[in-house]
């Protein structure tokens, strides 16, 4: 089952180690709510992934600083690091074509990559 965040929790959520995929959603979107039992399906068979939620109309603040400007949109986290932001109701199969990737990612490689950016930007 997926957990719902607010401005006060997304970013403790985010920053936990392993997976978190984020849904945001707003109960007028057809598309939002199609994809609702998808996602909440896959929080069932990935028990080791956490499965977040956030209400764009109720945390605007939250939503317009992370940039969402359609909905559904499905963020991706792994170690804090965000691997994944793209907008659209996914079908199933593309949500486990993600998991899968997500969960492949060399995250030694991305920390030098992000750490590589950092150090480029300093400058």
């Amino acid at each position: 089952m997926s957990t719902d965040l607010t401005a006060d929790s997304f970013e403790q959520a985010i920053v936990a180690d392993g997976i978190v995929l984020v849904d945001f959603w707003a109960a007028w979107c057809g598309p939002c709510r199609s994809f609702a039992p998808v996602f909440e399906a896959a929080a069932e068979q990935h028990p080791d992934i956490a499965f977040a939620k956030v209400d764009t109309e109720a945390e605007q603040a939250l939503s317009g600083g992370l940039g969402i400007r359609s909905i559904p949109t499905l963020m991706a986290f792994r170690d804090g690091i965000l691997l994944h932001a793209q907008a659209g109701a996914l079908p199933a199969p593309a949500l486990e074509q993600l998991i899968s990737a997500v969960r492949g990612v060399d995250m030694d490689d991305v920390r030098r990559q992000v750490a590589a950016e950092e150090a480029g930007g300093a400058g």
